[in-house]
Order: structure tokens, then sequence, then C-alpha cells
């Protein structure tokens, strides 16, 4: 978060909230994901990365308050994909764990305890800004705001490749498929490339020949996958690969990439653009960049974790570095004390740099951060950034061309909010072997 001096930091406390806390030894928060079955690899792997900052915190003396240092606890509850399971989760961990912010995937679990957590003044993250609308107070997207970041891809293509004029897309048609495809329309429409297909399909999956091939019949410059799952991304690709495709393609994930380097070729993946770099990247050394030490975390979560790296590695370890700084400005950790600090001081500074809090425009209130996205391209077979783009600054000439996709496939809060098909029916991360 911005940087302020004592006396400016004293007078935004006086104004905010000042309900008392009870400090117990410890101060903890809690963490309500997916830790088996289906959707573990959304959950597991983020409780990996909060391990590592939670000991890191630890080993370097605590959480500094009012001049006392207190170690930070992490209490952790496997929900599963069981929306009733997420909110006897929710209970547990507030009321006999004292949890002064509470970690979530969001999506179906978060609706099942969102009028608990609203109630009780919960401070909670979800990585689904979907999650969002002006009923959560209290809940905030600040790590990922899918889909919303994906229009910087397509903004890098436009500008760096002007060539690919055309595009065929395909999303499942669930909370996390349709707002994927709703923004990948307006980044192409803004663009100004020429949509020539467009394929649905279910959430569970389908055969990758009856999606792609239409695409491919379409003959067009560059092929999306949208935000469709890993095993999807997986299975389309490698059709492409086999179909002889020799244009471009554009994918928001690509989780365990190395292994679509073994069963296609470096050639085919070279060029290939997604939206979410490995922690070792040298592009990240170089910015101003909040996450704590990327590269070194990134070789611990891989000595400690290996071949488990994905998205949802940093994520909720880059929430705890945004909850940090705001205990820090707030000098407590009553959550609307905490929450009050992050809206009130200005910029914050999200995991790739400084960020606005937004979302009113499509989620009905500002609890989402947006700011410098990286577009990331595999180069020689290796992950790597090739700019910062701002998202900000899109939103600013093409909002409203942004909401227009969004009603058209009925992703707007207001469309959403109390339908049951409105969030996601989450798949594994993890491709088949």
């Amino acid at each position: 978060m911005s940087s302020s001096s004592f006396a400016q930091q004293m007078a935004i406390r006086g104004a905010m909230p000042r309900l008392s806390v009870d400090m117990n030894k410890t101060v903890n928060i809690g963490f309500l994901a997916p830790l088996s079955g289906q959707a573990e690899s959304w959950g597991l792997p983020g409780l990996h990365g909060c391990r590592i900052w939670e000991s890191w915190l630890n080993n370097a003396g605590g959480l500094l308050l009012n001049g006392r240092r207190y170690p930070i606890r992490i209490h952790a509850f496997d929900c599963g994909d069981d929306p009733e399971t997420a909110r006897e989760g929710a209970i547990h961990l507030v009321q006999t764990q004292d949890v002064k912010l509470l970690m979530m995937l969001g999506g179906d679990s978060f609706a099942a305890a969102a009028d608990y957590l609203t109630e009780n003044k919960i401070l909670t993250s979800t990585l689904l800004p979907s999650d969002l609308s002006p009923d959560t107070r209290y809940l905030i997207a600040p790590s990922e705001v899918h889909p919303i970041y994906v229009v910087t891809g397509v903004q890098w293509l436009a500008r760096e490749r002007p060539g690919l004029k055309t595009v065929a897309l395909c999303s499942q048609t669930d909370g996390m498929g349709l707002p994927s495809l709703a923004s990948y329309r307006a980044a192409f429409h803004a663009a100004g490339h020429e949509i020539v297909h467009q394929v649905q399909y279910p959430a569970e999956g389908g055969d990758p020949a009856v999606i792609v091939q239409p695409m491919l019949d379409a003959n067009p410059d560059i092929l999306c996958w949208c935000t469709s799952y890993t095993p999807m991304v997986h299975a389309m690709t490698e059709y492409a690969y086999a179909q002889g495709f020799k244009g471009q393609i554009l994918s928001c994930t690509l989780d365990h990439y190395d292994r679509l380097l073994a069963r296609t070729s470096p050639d085919f993946m070279e060029g290939v653009i997604f939206q979410f770099p490995d922690f070792d990247d040298p592009a990240l050394r170089e910015k101003a960049f909040f996450f704590n030490q990327p590269n070194v975390f990134y070789e611990e979560y891989n000595a400690l974790y290996p071949q488990s790296w994905s998205a949802v590695s940093w994520e909720y370890a880059a929430i705890l570095d945004i909850w940090h700084a705001a205990v820090d400005k707030a000098g407590t950790v009553n959550p609307v004390s905490v929450l009050a600090a992050m809206k009130q001081l200005g910029h914050v500074t999200h995991a790739f740099g400084p960020a606005d809090w937004w979302g009113a425009d499509v989620f009905g209130i500002d609890n989402a951060l947006v700011g410098d996205w990286p577009v990331v391209e595999v180069t020689q077979g290796k992950a790597r950034i090739v700019s910062f783009e701002s998202i900000p600054d899109w939103l600013e000439r093409h909002s409203d061309l942004l909401r227009q996709e969004m009603a058209a496939l009925g992703q707007m809060w207001d469309q959403r909010v109390g339908r049951s098909d409105a969030t996601p029916a989450l798949i594994a991360r993890e491709p088949a072997d």
C-alpha cells in the first residue's frame, strides 16, 4: 500500500471504526477451500503457498501491532466441493478460532456462507470476483480479478502482432467460462479482430475434436481457449497440434505447460500467450513488485511441493500480503478497520504493482483490485513475461463494451444474483497424465 507519514496514519486511524479486539497470543486466519476431492487443485496448492508465507512472517518475529509482535496461525478447513460443508467450516473458523481474515476460493462455497459472514462482518477474500455484489460488503477480490485481466493479452497481441485478424473462441458454459467469453469478446472487438467462430461446451468438458475442429474449419489466425479448465486446455491444444495448426494460441491459463511441451513440440508451443507467470521470471525482479521475494518464494515452493505450482499457489499468499499491509496501516486486526484501511488509503499494491478498487460497473461494488497484469509468452520452452498491461486504462476506454458483452451472456451482477447457475462448478486444474 502507498506510503504515508506517521501523522497521516494516525489521522486516518482516528477516522476509522475503533472496535475492540481481544488479542490472543496468536492472530488467526482461516483458509476455507477444497483440500481434497475433484476441486483440490484449486485449494491445496494455495494452502502450501500460505504455509510458506506464515513461516516467513513468524520467523521474522510475527505480526507487529502497537509495539508487540504476535505469531500468525493459519487454520485450514477442507470444504471439498460441498457448499454445506463450506458453511459449517465458516461457522467453525469464526466461532472457535476467531479468525480475522477468512480466505475462500469462492463460488458455491461462498454463496452458502455469505449471509453468516456478512452478518458477522467477517473480512473474506475470494478468487472469483463474480461472488461480489452490493450485498457482500465485507467480501474482497484483491488478488485475481478474473476474467477482467484477460483483456491485456488481446491488447498486447493486437499491438505486437497486427497481422492476426481473425479469431475462434471456445468456453465452458458456467460461471467461470461465460464471463471469460464475454471479456474476450469485448477485448477482441475493441482490438478490431473478427470473431469467425465461437463454441460453448458443457462445464464438465467435452470431446476436443467436436469443439476444436469447427474452430479450425473457420481458418482463424488465433485459437482462444478463454478460461477453459486445465484438462480441456491440454486436450484442445494437443488436438490443434495433431491437426497441424500453425497459428496463434491464446489462453487465460496454461498450468503445467511443461507437459504440453512434452506432448506437442517446442516449435508448436513457441509464442503461446497466457496470463500467469512463473515467479522466477526476471521481469518480476525488475518491477516494483509487492509480493515478497517472488523468485525465492517460487524456489522454496517447488522444493517443498514439487510439480504442484500453479496460479493458485501464489494467489492466496498475495492476499495475505495485502491484508498484512492494511493491518500495519490500521494498527489493528479488527476486520472492519482493516477493510477501511484498504479502502481509505488510496492505492493498494497488489501482486503486480499499484492497483485501484473497482467493480461497481460489473459487480455492483468497488471491492476488486485492478492494476497492471502480466502478459506471458512461451519462449524457448519457458514462460516469460513480455509486458505488463494496464487493466484500468483498458476499462477507461472500453468499459461500455465490456458491460454490453457481459449483459449479453447474463453475467452482470444483477443478472447473476440468486441464479442457481451463477457460480462455476469447478473442475480440477490438473490435467490427466
